[in-house]
């Protein structure tokens, strides 16, 4: 929301949200673009460090190691079953700061704007990311607003970057995996990416497909306060569980192995991912976590999140292996193995 303009100056002129769009002037630094921050970006996300208008935000500073994430989100439709851009953008930048154990404490969030955008568009995604961000209990405490020309962009590109801390005693990175421990996922996979793919493709299921979308530092203390002994924690966004088991495998230099009966996908994801063609695995999610953990911990870490509300349907899916090809394989239900590789290609662009 960043701006040189003189904030004392007060502008009386409304925005006209039920009818205007984004012009070029609102992007320009005058009068215009001050008249977008004040009425709806300050209203939206105002707090004790945003509301002083600097080009920066001063607040407290942290004893102990800062964790730090940035995101761009670029998701098309804007809209879709169970959230928007909006939260997308809050929910997964605070979850890359948590998947390193750490307490998310404040956001940046950073916008292009295509001309053209109706401003009631622009005004809901605002007000669902002021409102998940303060459902976090994470405020966002500076930002900056651009404007590019109609047909260089698609309505809204959401940059947010996040903060955080992490506990004392807490070390959780994708290179502590270790042969013998157990694989947990948080939840259902393929929601989000199906979420949106059925929303932009106007595809209709006998049952609606909501994404996901989450803040799970909640989901992440808990954990922690449980087995402060885990070993990694990663979202599965894009490229989903496959292609996130397969940084961590390099990362480590371990496999993985996973059982195809154990992964907990809904009935009717698994319908449309057959229809679609794809693959549940390379579905992103944005609303899981997997955790990898030493044996011994395992189910006082899967009973902890059974016991939140975003791990109900937390599963033991797979253990770590050693092998020097780092490979990620499944044993099938058939009872064989398949090699689960990187993702290959795009399945489902701009869905994050």
């Amino acid at each position: 929301m960043s701006s040189h303009s003189n904030v004392k100056s007060g502008y009386t002129r409304k925005l006209d949200f039920k009818q205007g769009r984004i012009e070029m002037a609102h992007g320009s630094g005058g009068r215009a673009m001050m008249q977008l921050i004040q009425q709806l970006f300050l209203q939206a996300f105002d707090n004790e460090y945003l509301h002083p208008m600097n080009d920066h935000a001063c607040f407290p500073g942290f004893n102990g190691r800062m964790v730090m994430s940035t995101d761009s989100h670029v998701v098309t439709p804007l809209f879709f079953p169970g959230g928007d851009i909006g939260s997308l953008s809050v929910n997964g930048t605070i979850n890359d700061v948590a998947m390193a154990g750490a307490k998310p404490c404040y956001l940046a969030a950073s916008f292009i704007l295509e001309e053209g955008l109706p401003l009631a568009d622009l005004q809901r995604i605002v007000h669902s990311m002021a409102t998940t961000a303060r459902s976090a209990g994470v405020p966002i405490v500076t930002g900056d607003t651009k404007v590019v020309e109609k047909g260089s962009g698609d309505g809204v590109f959401i940059t947010t970057t996040g903060i955080g801390i992490v506990p004392a005693g807490i070390d959780i990175s994708g290179e502590n995996a270790r042969a013998g421990d157990k694989i947990i996922i948080s939840g259902t996979l393929g929601d989000h990416g199906i979420a949106v793919m059925a929303s932009r493709e106007n595809l209709s299921f006998d049952t609606t497909i909501v994404s996901d979308t989450a803040a799970l530092h909640g989901l992440v203390a808990a954990m922690i306060a449980a087995v402060p002994a885990i070993r990694v924690l990663r979202d599965p966004t894009r490229g989903g569980l496959a292609s996130t088991l397969n940084e961590i495998a390099r990362q480590s230099s371990v496999g993985m192995m996973l059982y195809e009966n154990t992964l907990p996908i809904r009935e009717q994801v698994k319908a449309a991912c057959e229809f679609l063609g794809f693959d549940p695995l390379y579905i992103a999610n944005e609303g899981k976590l997997v955790a990898i953990c030493p044996a011994k911990d395992a189910a006082s870490l899967l009973h902890a999140m059974k016991n939140h509300p975003l791990g109900r349907d937390a599963a033991i899916i797979g253990e770590v292996i050693d092998d020097t090809h780092c490979f990620v394989q499944m044993q099938t239900q058939l009872g064989g193995n398949r090699v689960v590789d990187w993702l290959s290609g795009e399945q489902l662009p701009r869905i994050c």
